[in-house]
């Protein structure tokens, strides 16, 4: 159970992050969600899809980690390899608190960092400094600063870009079927994309909105994206790999 806690230099001048990677620390999971202000980032690395959300209709946009439930390929050996880390991870147990107050006779809302206490990754014994011994902001609470901010700043946007792709009629459901090996093929469902034939079908005026939004590219780097699925499967089959030599060794 989350215990968030707004972030001080007081009651936290002792706090440290853990920053290895795996099952342990909430890593097992095959898709984690991106925003449009990292996909330039996100692209060269993980596969970009969109999943509807079955209550609300709402879209998310999600990176794709791995082909089967708690897979995630980029994590081994306490280590996250990829170039790029998706915001939502890269954040660890930091994340945006919203407080209401009166000023000047009107309700403001102001953004601040809270931490989550009983995230996995929290320690006041090992791991990097979350404040400076004078109680100053460390490099690491900066760049978890800027990640914060994408985030807070790609949901809204994200919600634009939607709107503008449904109205463009731009968004199509696909079902990934991979196959790995000649034995092994997995088949993901529920997912969608950007239409190349719609993109490329869209007259002069639709495209020009469409870039004056700031949401063309983002079309482009999502269907751009799906490439790496190739780089998924060639992942996945390293690691069947070395689990059937593992099981090998050990007869």
């Amino acid at each position: 159970m989350a215990r968030h806690a707004l972030l001080n230099n007081v009651e936290h001048k002792d706090l440290r992050i853990i920053l290895r990677y795996g099952p342990e620390y909430g890593d097992n999971v095959a898709t984690v969600p991106t925003f449009p202000t990292e996909f330039a980032d996100v692209q060269r690395e993980y596969p970009i899809f969109f999943r509807k959300d079955p209550a609300s209709g709402d879209f998310q946009a999600i990176a794709l980690l791995g082909f089967e439930k708690g897979e995630n390929l980029f994590v081994a050996g306490g280590r996250w390899n990829a170039y790029y880390m998706p915001g939502m991870v890269a954040r660890g147990p930091f994340l945006i608190g919203v407080q209401e107050r009166q000023m000047e006779g009107e309700m403001r809302s102001d953004r601040h960092i809270h931490v989550d206490l009983d995230h996995p990754r929290v320690s006041f014994s090992e791991g990097e400094p979350v404040f400076l011994p004078q109680g100053g902001n460390t490099p690491m609470l900066d760049y978890v600063a800027t990640i914060l901010r994408g985030i807070h700043e790609g949901m809204e946007l994200g919600k634009a870009m939607f709107a503008a792709f449904i109205a463009l009629d731009l968004i199509e459901p696909v079902k990934l079927e991979v196959k790995v090996t000649a034995e092994r093929t997995y088949s993901l469902a529920g997912l969608h994309t950007i239409s190349h034939e719609k993109l490329r079908s869209l007259d002069k005026d639709a495209l020009h909105r469409l870039h004056q939004s700031g949401f063309l590219q983002g079309a482009f780097l999502v269907a751009a994206s799906v490439g790496n699925v190739r780089k998924l499967i060639a992942m996945k089959q390293g690691k069947l790999l070395d689990q059937g030599q593992a099981t090998r060794a050990s007869e």
